[in-house]
């Protein structure tokens, strides 16, 4: 299938939507068409081998329309706007400077005012009026003509018999009715031109308005720099961007835009990706660090390698996604579409009914005259074609300034209905790269009277000895001692085990770094570290360890660490009452640990990527609407299976491709302001379908009453478009923090709390207070002798576990002097199966948490062993 966006002209309505996507329906090969009447853009996708461009360009002109493809240049498209804004804006001058006097004679008769009699003179009125009708008017004669050959009368119908009777009657009144000796019931000029005067002027407005729901796009499109300076053979040279291929060393000054996408090669900087990421935060930029085309550079120069160009470029792509999105429907215009379509030809059925009653009933051709002029004017269904797109175009626009990329107004419509995120940890809840989080230096007891390394010598020697290994771990530690500005020593006789470790000499000295098992292979006694080795390993870490040729130097603990904005994005996502999930292939223990860390309470462990998937079904299944966030590569499966798929990245191809919502920073916080946004733009597209229904609902009745001037009934319907339009730009005040405002705080104290980990219900037929759902014990994948025995991985049976309680308690701790003291103690208890949200006072000396899954008769066991933990992390506890 081949895709293809068409411009339309002509289109004015609900109901001109509606035919031209009939049309574009009907062309035998068509698979999809969709209409935006705010952009004025229809997307095919086609069979090239059934149908062509040609055929679905006649089928549009059949209708009553026409259309040509869209320009790719889109400056070209944007100068068309102008122009046609332009154009109307004179139109409209024009037609009000016209129609003024006449409104003035109105006047002037109400008021007696006899200077101004010489203006009720049909001749002045008839040259005032025509040109409005027949000129300024005659547009909406053209579409109108046009789509009654075709079938499908729209909004222009209703102007041109409205406005056409009302003129006709007035040249028949002021011209014919005295040599007929009929009595004239007055000019009714004013009300033709007014009418569309208001008309013309309703449409300049909108127009202006649906300018502004795309400025979003259009800020990102003035992003691109129309040049570049490059370096080509040793000369410096200032080319358009076009010019510029893949290689090109591009040099970037202080100040300026980075004009392609790519990587620098030297020169350190900053970089404001706000407009493209949402970061609003410069972020730091040195050698072999990613730089995107668009982005400001602060106050360093920089080499910039180019590499993605043209329509691969991230800018590009993000721009072609909010133009996808934009040009969409939600599912929630469907009910507008139907309406839309029956519309036109029952408004010209009331009209119709409404003369007759009046004239034959009622015995008043002119009140029926009219009241069926007012019925046509009133009922233009503009508003109701609006009252999607607007809001579509706006709430896109506004994700994709935050770094939201949403595909298309179907998934904005369905982000709002997510009551369960699954989230993959490495990449998602976690920074995805390990860190240096511990350094521990071992002392045997012959060596109490020796001065032991610094860490800062241990750091040196180790990154000396890692500094030549791409391991993620060897890359932590050069990491960890760059940030510290240690110095990275030269390493001889340097010997690398791949998988195990590395050896080399500094200074005629030989030292070793790697796994136990390596150290172990060259005959190293590791007994003075069992210990350390096996408290970091509980709590999750990967530990490196650094010796001379006799013994043990330090251990070193190498952890992934959660993002910073992961805890508050979780808490975020709680507080709206979305059950969140986090799924990993990692052990139970080291999910655990992470788990707490970011305030998760489900945890789906030891699960295979392949059975991710599994998992997400699951909790459908449950009756859940779940959003699954992933790095958009590994997870593609279970983005796919889940309700919303969350690509959690910096905007790579794989991760527009493979979800419905890309999310440029990664940052957690930002799938709660999605939710948001999406709850917030559903309720402005209800809030636009809802006057615009009450318009139509209201007006006709009146109108065909007798109750409404044709005027005012003109100027009802063009305020009805702009208050929709209005309405949906109002979004763009949108404020999360102010959104999530209206949320309760959720949960309930930990010593009040019922908690059955299995998700089933409580005694009291409620769903258990914690809001958590328990697969498969909580924790994912059982190995095989849990299964077999019946047991769970704590060696109770699940009857045991079934109905747990939660409480808070608090020790005393000695010995805790800074953060780091407080983060060791933390993760230390967080380290003892059923211990809860660790937190320490430093100035109190206060660990506080809570107990769970705890049987009566064993609480006191497990604070035993959190005691035994903090001991072994090397403070005193009371």
């Amino acid at each position: 299938m081949d895709i293809i966006q068409l411009d339309i002209q002509g289109m004015t309505c609900a109901s001109c939507v509606g035919h031209v996507e009939k049309a574009l329906k009907n062309v035998d090969g068509t698979d999809m068409a969709n209409v935006n009447l705010a952009t004025e853009k229809a997307t095919i996708s086609y069979d090239p081998e059934k149908t062509d461009i040609q055929a679905l360009l006649d089928s549009v002109s059949k209708s009553g329309y026409s259309a040509r493809p869209a320009a790719e240049d889109r400056s070209e498209t944007e100068e068309k706007k102008r122009r046609k804004l332009k154009k109307l804006k004179v139109h409209t001058i024009i037609s009000a400077l016209l129609s003024a006097p006449l409104v003035l004679a109105m006047a002037a008769m109400l008021l007696s005012i006899e200077s101004l009699s010489f203006l009720h003179n049909p001749w002045v009125q008839l040259a005032l009026a025509t040109p409005v009708q027949f000129w300024i008017g005659l547009r909406f004669y053209k579409t109108a003509w046009a789509t009654l050959k075709a079938g499908n009368p729209g909004m222009d119908v209703l102007v041109a018999l409205g406005t056409s009777a009302a003129y006709a009657y007035s040249v028949f009144n002021g011209f014919f009715a005295d040599s007929l000796g009929i009595e004239g019931s007055g000019l009714y000029f004013e009300a033709s031109a007014v009418i569309i005067t208001l008309v013309l002027f309703g449409k300049y407005l909108e127009e202006m308005a649906k300018g502004k729901t795309s400025d979003a796009l259009k800020k990102l499109m003035n992003l691109q720099p129309e040049q570049a300076t490059v370096k080509r053979g040793g000369e410096e040279l200032v080319i358009p961007v076009r010019d510029v291929i893949q290689g090109d060393y591009v040099l970037v000054r202080p100040g300026g835009r980075i004009p392609v996408d790519g990587k620098v090669l030297s020169g350190a900087s900053a970089v404001d990706e706000s407009m493209v990421t949402g970061e609003s935060i410069p972020v730091e930029k040195a050698e072999r660090d990613d730089v995107i085309g668009g982005t400001v550079n602060s106050y360093g120069s920089l080499i910039v390698e180019a590499g993605n160009l043209g329509s691969d470029s991230v800018l590009s792509r993000i721009i072609s996604v909010v133009e996808e999105a934009q040009g969409s429907k939600a599912p929630i215009q469907k009910l507008a579409d139907k309406v839309a379509g029956i519309f036109v030809p029952a408004v010209l059925g009331i009209a119709l009914l409404t003369f007759l009653l009046w004239w034959l009933a009622g015995g008043n051709m002119n009140s029926g005259i009219i009241s069926a002029v007012a019925v046509l004017v009133i009922a233009c269904p503009c508003a109701l074609g609006l009252a999607t797109p607007t809001a579509i175009m706006v709430g896109t626009g506004l994700g994709a300034q935050r770094g939201i990329l949403i595909k298309n107004g179907e998934i904005l419509q369905a982000a709002g209905k997510i009551n369960a995120v699954v989230l993959d940890k490495t990449g998602t809840v976690t920074q995805g790269r390990p860190v240096v989080r511990e350094i521990h230096r071992i002392q045997e007891p012959g060596d109490a009277g020796s001065q032991p390394l610094g860490d800062e010598e241990i750091l040196s020697i180790a990154a000396g000895l890692e500094y030549h290994s791409e391991h993620p771990l060897a890359r932590a530690v050069v990491d960890a001692a760059e940030e510290r500005g240690i110095e990275i020593p030269h390493i001889s006789d340097f010997r690398s085990v791949p998988g195990k470790g590395v050896s080399g000499s500094l200074n005629g000295a030989r030292h070793i770094i790697g796994t136990s098992t390596f150290m172990k292979e060259e005959h190293i006694d590791t007994r003075e570290a069992e210990t350390q080795l096996r408290e970091l390993e509980n709590r999750g870490m990967t530990c490196i360890l650094l010796a001379d040729p006799r013994k043990v130097l330090s251990v070193i603990a190498v952890a992934d660490s959660i993002k910073e904005s992961s805890r508050e994005g979780i808490e975020m996502l709680k507080k709206m009452g979305i059950d969140v999930y986090m799924i990993t292939g990692d052990n139970r223990r080291s999910a655990a640990s992470i788990a707490r860390e970011a305030g998760i309470d489900n945890i789906l462990a030891e699960v295979l990527p392949e059975d991710k998937a599994r998992e997400v079904e699951k909790l459908r299944e449950q009756g859940y609407t779940v959003a699954m966030a992933g790095d958009g590569v590994n997870d593609a499966p279970a983005l796919a299976t889940a309700d919303l798929g969350i690509a959690m990245g910096q905007g790579t191809d794989i991760a527009m491709e493979t979800a419905e919502i890309t999310l440029m920073r990664g940052d957690l916080r930002e799938i709660a302001n999605t939710i948001l946004l999406s709850q917030r733009s559903m309720a402005k597209i209800r809030q636009n379908l809802f006057w615009a229904f009450f318009y139509n609902s209201v007006g006709i009745p009146f109108a065909a009453l007798g109750m409404l001037n044709p005027v005012i009934a003109g100027a009802a319907m063009a305020f009805s478009s702009v208050s929709v339009v209005s309405n949906s730009l109002s979004l763009k005040r949108f404020d999360p923090a102010k959104a999530l405002k209206r949320f309760k705080p959720v949960g309930l104290p930990a010593e009040s709390v019922n908690k059955d980990t299995s998700g089933n219900k409580d005694s009291s037929g409620n769903k258990d207070s914690s809001g958590s759902k328990n697969i498969e014990a909580r924790f994912g994948n059982r190995n095989q002798s849990d299964s077999e025995t019946g047991q769970n991985s704590s060696g109770e049976s699940p009857e045991q576990t079934t109905n747990t309680k939660e409480s808070t308690m608090q020790i005393q701790v000695q010995g805790m002097s800074c953060n780091h003291c407080k983060m060791a103690v933390e993760n230390a208890a967080a380290s003892v199966e059923g211990i809860k949200s660790p937190s320490v006072d430093l100035e109190k000396g206060i660990l506080d948490f809570e107990l769970e899954n705890v049987h009566e008769g064993n609480s006191a066991e497990r604070v035993e062993q959190l005691k035994a933990a903090v001991q072994n992390a090397g403070y005193e506890t009371v």
